[in-house]
């Protein structure tokens, strides 16, 4: 699996300039000036992220909003740029808000960047700073390091002098002999005592020699294995659920317990870390859990047609969720129009203008709302329309009708590299749903009284442009609380309403055009 990883990884992250060119050779720096170190020396040179630190000696706490405190011990006689680079960025209260925009499980969790997509931050100097590497530091688990965006074209310049913000914690994985060797014959120079250490602490050896190492956790580890288990987009690896960086503060080491490998830490439990945390492939889908008494909820009357309930779903898309609400609350979406109407797919309004062109959100402008794993695109699902990705939403929304799908429909999207848990595929197959519509635009709420309402308004007589002929218009949108008075989420629970035998979709029946479509 890691010699699969070792050529995947090199890939990737040059094409997205988070992480580039693995080198061959570790070089160490002296006052700011590159040395080669032979083969011979690297082989020789103790390793010191394990090296306790003395008392007083500078530290960092970084406090990980809902995760806890992680204290890193750091190393200015191996990494001393790099080092006060990062107590410079912490001390000026850069790092406070910002997130892990990038976390792969097995691998890394990375953060650091202002714009929170991997294509921003600068250092304390302003711009890119070379770092440098030093043998003397590796990419074991518990490693912090400079993510960097590989070497300028046309430049004999390290890697590292693309070293700027951001970040990465290293996580990895515990190699084998096996795994080692593959790494010596590519070039690796790793000496024992780093083989010792990967072998048994784990991490990821083909990042040495390209990445400024210039600290290493020594208590909170629990935290950074536990936060490189949550569920991330899989175009990206962005997590669905923002890990905020409440503070970074500059400390002084007052003698406290050094914890560096995940086994001192009572109780953990890799296992029941990732079940917490599911892989997609495993989470289970919540669109139908009912709410609680006093759980708000958001009636929308629909003139002509009736009160429609929508459940939401704060837990795991809080930012929609807030959105929404706040919008609703403002009176925003009273007298408007659902714009755009497709029969067997959705339903969509929320624009004041009605062309699909226009809103914003609460905030003003667009915001990220991210996508769950727990939440999918069944009839009845409330989800926001957005312009090619979810950082783009705003106000307008839609709420899916779609239709049923067979074994043989879903099984060609997941040919197209569509993932459905089992689960998944059971509420496709007998509540319907628009399924290539998952993780592409942020779901937070759920129909559970009026479903029958949202499939007559689908049917109605519409444009070229798919706007009504006549409109169909949000007389109001209330904010209230739930009051225990029972679900109906499946059309099957409406009186005389069920979906026909031949509305099973086939696998050509929704193209990726259409559902491409849903945008402001």
């Amino acid at each position: 699996m890691l010699k699969k990883m070792l050529a995947v990884l090199v890939c990737t992250f040059t094409i997205t300039s988070v992480f580039s060119s693995c080198g061959k050779e570790a070089e160490i720096v002296e006052n700011s000036s590159l040395e080669s170190v032979d083969d011979t020396v690297k082989s020789n040179v103790s390793i010191a992220n394990f090296t306790a630190p003395q008392k007083d000696d500078t530290i960092i706490t970084m406090n990980i909003r809902d995760y806890g405190a992680v204290k890193i011990r750091l190393f200015p006689e191996y990494a001393d740029k790099g080092v006060e680079n990062f107590i410079g960025l912490a001390e000026k209260g850069y790092y406070d808000g910002l997130t892990f925009h990038r976390v792969i499980q097995d691998f890394m969790i990375q953060g650091g960047d202002p714009n929170g997509n991997g294509t921003g931050g600068e250092s304390i100097w302003g711009g890119k700073f070379d770092g440098g590497t030093d043998p003397h530091l590796i990419n074991c688990a518990g490693a912090l390091a400079y993510a960097n965006s590989g070497s300028l074209p046309g430049s004999d310049a390290p890697p590292t002098s693309t070293d700027g913000s951001q970040f990465y914690i290293v996580t990895g994985t515990v190699c084998s002999e096996s795994d080692i060797d593959y790494y010596k014959d590519a070039g690796y120079n790793i000496s024992d005592e780093a083989k010792a250490i990967y072998t048994t602490a784990g991490g990821t050896p083909w990042l040495d020699g390209s990445y400024t190492v210039f600290g290493q956790v020594f208590d909170g580890l629990d935290i950074i294995f536990q936060i490189q288990n949550v569920t991330t987009d899989t175009g990206n690896d962005k997590p669905m659920k923002d890990v905020i960086i409440d503070s970074v503060t500059v400390d002084k080491y007052n003698g406290e317990d050094l914890n560096w490998y995940i086994t001192d830490y009572e109780g953990y439990d890799v296992q029941s870390a990732e079940q917490e945390t599911l892989p997609v492939e495993q989470v289970p889908v919540k669109n139908f859990t009912e709410p609680e008494i006093g759980d708000k909820i958001v009636s929308m009357t629909l003139k002509d047609y009736g009160e429609v309930k929508i459940r939401l779903f704060p837990e795991y898309a809080d930012k929609g969720v807030e959105n929404f609400l706040g919008l609703a609350e403002q009176g925003y979406y009273d007298g408007l129009t659902f714009h755009r109407i497709i029969n067997d797919f959705m339903i969509q309004g929320g624009d004041p203008e009605g062309t699909g062109r226009g809103g914003e959100s609460i905030w003003g402008g667009e915001f990220e709302g991210g996508t769950d794993a727990h939440l999918i695109h069944c009839a009845g699902a409330v989800s926001y329309a957005n312009s090619g990705a979810t950082s783009t939403n705003g106000s307008q929304f839609f709420i899916v009708t779609g239709e049923v799908y067979d074994d043989e429909s879903l099984s060609a999207y997941e040919n197209y590299g569509y993932s459905f848990t089992d689960e998944a595929k059971e509420i496709y197959k007998t509540n319907g749903g628009t399924p290539f519509l998952d993780g592409g635009y942020t779901v937070f709420g759920q129909v559970y009284d009026g479903l029958d309402i949202i499939f007559e308004v689908q049917q109605v007589t519409t444009d070229e442009n798919d706007k009504p002929f006549e409109d169909v218009i949000i007389e109001s949108m209330k904010v209230g609380e739930y009051d225990g008075s029972g679900v109906k989420w499946n059309l099957s629970d409406y009186e005389g309403i069920s979906p026909a035998p031949d509305d099973t979709a086939t696998d050509d029946t929704v193209s990726d055009d259409t559902a491409g479509e849903i945008l402001e």
